[in-house]
Parts: C-alpha cells; structure tokens; sequence
C-alpha cells in the first residue's frame, strides 16, 4: 500500500478564496495582527447573531489560550477549585492549573459523554469557583441543567466548545447561550480551521476588556492600533503581566471563508455520520448519540464505542483497520489515566466508571468534509469485515 492508498483520519478542507486571502493579506504588508483579525471577529459576532446579541468576540492563537483568558479574567486563581471532566483533553484542565488553582474532575454521562450534571452538583464545594463543561464530538452538554447549578452555588460558567461549532442547544447557537464565555477551537482537525487558532465570545464587558489586554502582553493598545493612527500614537502602558496570544491576520485569512462555508461543512459532515450510522447498523457498535429533536450537532467527531458482544477488543480495531490503510484515533485517553493528573489528585479508574469504560471501547473513525462517499464506505466495509 503507498502513502496514496491511506486514508488518514482528519484533513482540512482549504479553497481557492482562503488561499487568494492569505495571499492578499502577504501582500498587504500586515501579517501579525491586525484589520483581517478584527474583520474575523466582527464575522464570528454576526454569524453567532449581529449586534442584537451583546457579543464580543477575541480571536486568540489557540482554544488553550481563550480558556487560560477567560478563567484569569473571572479571577480565578491559588485556592479556588474548577470542576471539570476527565474525558477531554489536558488543554481544558491544565490552564486552570496555570493560574495556580485546582481541578476536580468529574465523570460523563454515559449516553452523551458529556459531563454528567449530577456528578457537577455533588463535586461543588466552598472553594468551587467554576465550571468547565466539554462539548464533546460536536455534540452540546446538558447547559440548561449545568447552567442551573451554576446560578444556584453562584459559580462562572466557561464552555469548552472546541468541537461544538454549529452546535446548537434549544435551538440557540453555542456561543449564545447564558454561560460568562465560550471558547471555541479552529485547530487543523476542527470543524473550521485557520491552522491554529480560537475565538473567545462573551457578553461581559470587562471579561472582553480583561482578555483583550491579557491577549497581548497586558499592553493597553494594540500594534494595529498604535501604526494606523492618523497622529503619532507611538505610546502605551503595560497595565498587567500579560500573555502573547493574539491571531495573526495570515490565519485570521483563512478564517474569514472558513467561517462562511461553517454551515455547508456540518451539512456535509452530518451526511457522513448519517451514511455511517446507516451502514454500520447490526454491527456490535454502540453509534455515537445525535443531538436532541431540532438542535444540531457538530459533528466534529463520529466516535463508535464496541458494544459488550463485541469479539475483538478496541486497540485490534485499531491496528486491523491501519492495516486497511484507514486512520483512525481515540478522544480521549481520560485525565485520570495521565501521569500528572492522576498523581497530582490521586486518581483512580474506579472514580470515573463511564468514562473509563468509554475509553476501553472508543475509536472516533475518519470524519471530514474532503471525504467521498466511497471513501465512507471503505471504512464501513473494513469494519464489517473486522467485526462481522
């Protein structure tokens, strides 16, 4: 089999308007950030619903960066707690972890493996300063009844979205909902990309303002800012010890076309979940969950989980379908199994029973918008073999 012949699990779907963007933007003389950064920020606040919304949108280097912003703007720090889940990945709890706080992991709720409500509810002690939910896969976790715990201990509420855009809850948009930020990620695998990037949105004013500063150096205003005045505008103040997270306008390029074609990518995606769901059917898999009656799912991910009938366990899956020439990965290795999580708040499988039991039988097949139907029916067919 020749490099050629694989089918690898994700690739970015990248046209001819993001590269003559990109290339405009070359051009331009203004790389880092500047005017596209702030167009795709303007763009993500209208897609998400226009100005009626009180939206903000900070467009940040990577979803890692937008959560590390959100918490320190909300002030989290040493001696607080944020409660979060194990079945995610380490960016959603070591950037609690870099503000000095704690994290409490919780487990998921086996039919959505998203983070289970009740198990948020009784981690809450009088240190817990906020909540993490993860939208895993594209699929939204169970906001209003997370959104409810948090207004009643009077805890923020930070939304991983990385995986969750289009994702709607009760028919509202992730991003829009009651939660103090979301973050979403625009890595090369997700459902947009700009290469490496993220967008922090929140209707909370000082939050935007806090984060806007922290973004770059804690610096009181930006390049873009200082170069394009009219008068001389070479002065600023550094008003706190900051980061260096801003987008670049190159990325922000790709950004701007991507974000337009954000709806026909989910459709072309949910199209693929469909035809594997259909034509996986009878096999011993447990199909991943779709979103409620008239909400929508991502789609970032289609993770199958080998049903208890199953006569081959999950890593034989793996290596029979790479023989095939079929990518293929795991989301998550859980939290509680790495070495620093686990030693740190001495953590144990037994603590997190549906999200251990998830991990031994998950693999999230190849889902992409450049994929071909027969490129679908390939991996469906290695699947019955190795299964059937």
């Amino acid at each position: 089999m020749t490099a050629a012949d694989f089918l690898p699990f994700a690739l970015p779907e990248i046209g001819e308007d993001e590269i003559a963007e990109v290339v405009d933007t070359l051009r331009s003389g203004w790389i880092t950030t500047g005017p596209k950064a702030k167009r795709f920020e303007q763009a993500f606040v209208d897609y998400l619903g226009g100005a009626g919304t009180g939206l903000k949108a900070i467009a940040v280097n990577s979803a890692t960066a937008g959560l590390h912003l959100a918490l320190e703007a909300l002030g989290i720090g040493s001696g607080d707690e944020v409660i979060t889940t194990t079945h995610t990945f380490t960016a959603t709890a070591e950037v609690v972890r870099y503000l000095g706080a704690d994290v409490v992991l919780v487990d998921i709720d086996p039919a959505t493996l998203c983070i289970a409500p009740a198990a948020v509810e009784a981690a809450i002690t009088p240190r817990t300063k906020a909540i993490v939910p993860v939208h895993f896969a594209g699929l939204a976790a169970d906001m209003p009844a997370l959104l409810a715990i948090a207004a009643k201990h009077g805890l923020k509420v930070v939304e991983d979205a990385a995986h969750a855009l289009p994702t709607t809850v009760g028919g509202s948009l992730v991003g829009t909902l009651a939660s103090d930020a979301t973050v979403f990620s625009f890595y090369a695998n997700k459902t947009i990309t700009t290469g490496e990037g993220g967008m922090l949105v929140t209707r909370d004013a000082e939050l935007a303002k806090r984060a806007k500063v922290m973004r770059l150096h804690g610096m009181n205003r930006d390049a873009f800012d200082r170069f394009t005045a009219k008068v001389p505008s070479w002065y600023y103040e550094i008003v706190a010890p900051g980061f260096k997270y801003n987008l670049t306008d190159i990325a922000a390029a790709l950004g701007l076309h991507q974000l337009r074609r954000a709806d026909a990518f989910q459709q072309r995606r949910e199209q693929i979940a469909r035809q594997y769901t259909e034509g996986l059917r009878g096999l011993p898999l447990v199909a991943p969950p779709d979103a409620p009656a008239g909400d929508r799912h991502a789609w970032h991910l289609y993770a199958v989980r080998l049903a208890d009938d199953a006569r081959v366990d999950r890593d034989a899956v793996i290596e029979q379908l790479f023989d095939a020439g079929i990518g293929c990965s795991v989301h998550y290795i859980p939290l509680h199994l790495h070495p620093y999580w686990r030693d740190r708040y001495g953590l144990a499988p037994r603590q997190f029973p549906h999200s251990q039991q998830a991990y031994e039988r998950m693999l999230s097949l190849p889902l992409y918008t450049r994929m071909s139907d027969a490129d679908v029916q390939r991996v469906v067919d290695a699947l019955r073999r190795i299964l059937g």
